[in-house]
């Protein structure tokens, strides 16, 4: 099987653990969906990646993207979200929503220990073939322009870049990309 996110090589799927499907990527990293029992622990992760973001970004964005277990059940409605674990750790999460024919990519990130491992491709090839399969047109995602490792691996995950939103998200640009599929 051919992934959105590589090659064949290394890349089975079966049963996870809690039976649900997962994908394995070479390197050990699996990639599920998420359940309501790993809300705490995401919401963990996503405490982690925002205290090691490098300064510049507005508090109150910040504040935002450190979800309480209320605040991220909440998040759940209407999003399928995917979680990546290596060796049992959670380690990354993604979001998808579609509307309107396209997928929306939310809520992407990666402990920041386990950053250019290919995890963040995981999840988004995940993320993608998941929306591909939901009878999703495109996939869009809309980082931050400051973000700049991530619009770097969108681009090599074949994102392409469709515009800007100037000072959008607490007067900070935003660069959205998109990818047919």
């Amino acid at each position: 099987m051919t992934t959105e996110h590589g090659s064949d090589r290394g890349t089975e799927r079966s049963p996870g653990a809690n039976g649900k499907p997962h994908e394995k990527i070479a390197g050990g990293t699996v990639v599920e969906r998420v359940t309501h029992q790993e809300v705490a622990a995401i919401c963990a992760l996503y405490k982690k990646v925002v205290e090691t973001q490098p300064g510049g970004l507005p508090v109150e964005l910040l504040k935002g993207w450190t979800p309480t277990p209320l605040e991220f059940t909440s998040w759940m409605e209407g999003v399928t979200y995917f979680v990546a674990r290596r060796e049992g750790r959670l380690i990354g999460s993604v979001g998808c929503e579609i509307r309107h024919g396209a997928c929306h990519l939310v809520h992407l990130v990666v402990d920041p220990e386990f950053r250019r491992q290919g995890v963040a491709g995981a999840l988004i090839g995940t993320a993608v073939d998941w929306a591909r399969r939901a009878n999703a047109a495109v996939v869009w995602v809309d980082p931050l322009a400051k973000l700049t490792a991530a619009v770097g691996l969108l681009k090599h995950l074949g994102f392409s870049e469709v515009g800007v939103l100037h000072k959008h998200m607490w007067a900070e640009d935003v660069r959205v990309f998109e990818r047919q599929i």
